[in-house]
């Protein structure tokens, strides 16, 4: 155990005053700061730099070049009563970079996971919360609170300050404002602000980043019009877009999105409101 130890402290630069358990396992390249608690089942991968004061625990796995910052506690137990100390994980995909005082909760229910993707960046003071299932190219702003089981797909952008309830699933491409309440699910390629949120038109600079083809923002273009200023229920409005509209993925999956939102989406902004 002392050898392994030894071989580990060679491969990386880790400080002397971390604590890291005999069973944590931990890649070549890593940079360890002072004072840092790693735990027994976490794995942390190659070329990984880890701040002051951050914790891991749990059933934490980190993936490749991260960067976690000081103060960040990752894979704790998950804040909810039902809890009983199941094991749990937490998932953090390659290259992506977690701010200072960040906290992630493990899955709770047994062999359940907190997973977040790769080129993520949650930045200070965001929270995730027990089950929340956060897709690549992520972009979580200061002090944004995830709560339980909360989905969010690929290059979504959440604005500071911005409270997501549980089960909530944001779907690819989406913005939401800053200081938002987010209580229904947030279809693909729009955008949503205020309390609650509400629809307040297409994530355009979002689609081109995303490399999303003219043809097919026009098309998404019509099929938000018909959502959002037919006054058709949305059953209705769907039957629409399927009958009038020529097919591309990134309309199949609108649809596809809108069809599974049992919660409910959020509807368009108040006509009066500034």
């Amino acid at each position: 155990m002392i050898q392994n130890q030894a071989k580990i402290l060679a491969l990386n630069k880790i400080h002397e005053t971390a604590l890291i358990s005999p069973g944590a396992k931990i890649g070549k390249d890593v940079e360890i700061g002072p004072y840092v608690i790693i735990g027994n089942h976490v794995s942390v991968g190659e070329g990984t730099n880890i701040g002051a004061h951050t914790v891991l625990d749990g059933w934490t796995n980190i993936g490749k070049n991260c960067i976690i910052h000081t103060s960040a506690s990752i894979g704790s137990e998950p804040q909810e009563k039902k809890n009983n100390g199941e094991k749990g994980y937490v998932n953090i995909g390659d290259n992506t970079q977690i701010r200072e005082f960040v906290t992630i909760n493990r899955g709770t229910g047994e062999e359940e996971i907190t997973q977040i993707g790769s080129n993520c960046l949650l930045l200070a003071y965001s929270h995730v919360s027990h089950n929340c299932n956060i897709g690549n190219h992520v972009v979580m702003s200061n002090a944004v609170n995830l709560a339980g089981h909360v989905e969010v797909e690929d290059r979504v952008t959440i604005g500071g300050l911005v409270r997501i309830q549980q089960f909530v699933k944001i779907g690819r491409n989406a913005m939401i404002g800053g200081f938002s309440k987010v209580v229904q699910n947030v279809p693909p390629f729009i955008m949503v602000d205020g309390n609650p949120a509400q629809a307040v038109g297409l994530n355009k600079i979002g689609m081109i980043r995303a490399g999303v083809e003219e043809n097919a923002s026009k098309l998404l273009k019509k099929a938000y019009k018909i959502i959002y200023y037919s006054d058709l229920g949305l059953e209705q409005a769907v039957a629409i877009i399927e009958q009038e509209l020529p097919n591309c993925e990134e309309l199949e999956y609108f649809i596809e999105f809108l069809c599974n939102s049992e919660r409910g989406i959020c509807r368009k902004a108040s006509k009066n409101r500034k």
